[in-house]
């Protein structure tokens, strides 16, 4: 299928106190290269990010970008330093006997205090990830894939309406090609037997051996294998994009070879005319390398 490679998308949800915000674009690349930007507490995930991204997409170059918020409260504890606790009592009860405070040590006084009370989120294991928490993970990443294949499926059907057309226009130059390559052989050939026919009698040789010669001659103009071949790619580039699997490398090599077959009509035919129609081929088929560049 004709597919394109640029996209974006962006998802978000929210569940089980946590909201994951997820954003992916890819653009144009030989081959598939993910990048995943992520905040250092998930990445133990970055495998299961990678293998997600490697399902949908076979080309291009991706940057997926991974957020996380909590919205619920974290747990915290409450830390009391006793044996801060115990020296300020004792300083405290000294100074009464002297007359110096009165009264005794209340919850107000001891919240008052600095770094008597901590109040912190619970010292959990910053190396792993809730279970839940990957799990969202992974479903949000699976939408943001589908999202962006969504968008390059979309593209990709204006990419395969501009190729279409184009790879219309490359069979309708090989039809005239096809035309011109004969009547330059027939035209080719009346010349020589014209040429021969003026010589004199004493230089003519042997007529079979001469009609041998013309034909042997005339042959190399024939460009009969080559059109063949080149309507063969162009069927093999229908079926390609017609098919459900992604095709951009195959197209680009299938490129190559009509480029190829284009070249050697070119240094065969006998015709100024047929000359032009290969500059306007080679010219077509480079607009549509342009546009496979795109191709998933």
């Amino acid at each position: 299928m004709i597919r394109s490679m640029t996209g974006f998308a962006a998802v978000s949800r929210e569940e089980s106190g946590a909201k994951v915000n997820v954003t992916v674009k890819s653009v144009n690349h030989r081959f598939l290269d993910v990048q995943v930007r992520a905040p250092q507490t998930l990445a133990a995930l970055e495998s299961r990010i990678r293998a997600l991204l490697q399902q949908g997409l076979t080309r291009g170059r991706v940057e997926l970008t991974l957020s996380i918020e909590l919205t619920t409260t974290p747990p915290r504890e409450v830390l009391l330093d006793d044996g801060l606790l115990e020296r300020i009592t004792q300083a405290l009860d000294a100074a009464r006997a002297r007359g110096l405070v009165t009264g005794a040590l209340t919850v107000s006084d001891v919240l008052r205090i600095p770094q008597v009370l901590d109040i912190r989120p619970r010292n959990e294991n910053s190396s792993s990830v809730p279970e839940s928490v990957a799990l969202l993970v992974d479903l949000v990443i699976r939408d943001a894939v589908d999202a962006l294949i969504v968008m390059r499926d979309t593209e990709g059907r204006y990419l395969s309406t501009d190729l279409s057309a184009r790879l219309s226009t490359l069979a309708g130059f090989v039809d005239s090609l096809e035309r011109l390559a004969h009547e330059g052989q027939r035209n080719l050939e009346a010349r020589l037997r014209e040429r021969l026919a003026a010589l004199p009698p004493d230089l003519a040789g042997d007529p079979a051996a001469v009609a041998q010669e013309i034909l042997r001659f005339v042959a190399r103009s024939d460009v009969d294998e080559e059109i063949v071949r080149m309507r063969g790619h162009l069927d093999h580039w229908r079926q390609l994009a017609s098919g459900p699997e992604a095709c951009g490398r195959k197209l680009d090599f299938l490129l190559q070879e009509m480029n190829r077959e284009i070249n050697t009509i070119g240094s065969k035919v006998e015709s100024g005319k047929a000359t032009e129609l290969v500059i306007a081929a080679k010219a077509e088929l480079e607009r549509v390398r342009e546009q496979v560049q795109n191709v998933e």
